[in-house]
């Protein structure tokens, strides 16, 4: 694990690179999760680096003092742009609230990604009320709720849940619930057409928390996106069904290349 010190805090993230001359791919997690959940994108380390990020309050980086919403958007960002001066990133990819932190820089800020990927999220990423209560007030059916069939994992080997709730737990209701509320506040239809970074959105077959038609509003609305489906996965495809993840991953980086 390596830190990066900005905005009087610091940042952990870790990076994969076995000498690979590709371009630099940069990994950001969803709510109340950590860099672990890409694992197994360090796989491809052998042609494009690649670097995952604690962001602040989660795994190893230390916590901001953020309010749920735009404040908590604002701050995840300066996370990713240290992290990814850091590393030298090109492409930015982002699961769930990850997603949203990646099309907030692509719209708001001056770093200037080669390519952006963005897995199970959304333009608008509402939540269900009674998730936002539960968050608030019972953490053990919120995760029961998360873990449910379809959500995070469609048919996940029992280990993969069992590791996904107890980071859950780790990251602790306060974050995991400022998480969610600042995914129920993100709304960036309007201004979606606006990116025009050559992107691929990418969903897992059976996700129910950011559906294949969310996907599809970002083919359709942003100038150079292509949609790519995973089978047999939900929303935590790149942990469910980490090689055709990977493979489509690796599509879109050859053909930023070329």
């Amino acid at each position: 694990m390596e830190w990066v010190s900005h905005h009087d805090r610091e940042t952990a993230y870790r990076l994969s690179d076995r000498d690979a001359d590709g371009p630099t791919v940069l990994c950001i997690h969803g709510s109340g999760g950590s860099s672990g959940v890409w694992k197994a994108q360090a796989r491809i380390a052998d042609e494009y680096p690649v670097a995952a990020l604690d962001l602040s309050g989660h795994g190893e980086s230390d916590d901001v003092e953020a309010a749920a919403g735009y404040e908590t958007l604002i701050a995840y960002a300066d996370d990713v742009v240290a992290v990814a001066e850091a590393v030298d990133a090109d492409v930015l990819c982002g699961n769930s609230l990850g997603g949203a932190v990646v099309l907030w820089i692509a719209l708001q800020r001056d770093l200037d990604p080669e390519g952006i990927v963005l897995s199970g999220t959304g333009a608008k990423l509402s939540v269900l009320q009674d998730l936002l209560d539960w968050l608030a007030g019972d953490f053990d059916r919120a995760i029961e709720f998360l873990h449910g069939e379809d959500r995070l994992f469609h048919d996940a080997p029992d280990e993969y849940v069992e590791l996904s709730e107890a980071q859950m737990r780790e990251t602790g209701r306060a974050v995991t619930e400022r998480d969610f509320r600042t995914c129920h506040r993100f709304d960036v239809r309007d201004l979606i057409s606006d990116v025009d970074t050559p992107a691929l959105a990418v969903v897992g077959e059976h996700d129910k928390l950011t559906p294949p038609r969310f996907h599809d509003f970002f083919a359709e609305e942003m100038p150079n996106c292509r949609r790519a489906l995973i089978e047999d996965a939900a929303h935590l495809a790149m942990l469910e069904q980490p090689t055709a993840f990977n493979a489509v991953l690796t599509e879109f980086l050859e053909a930023l290349e070329a």
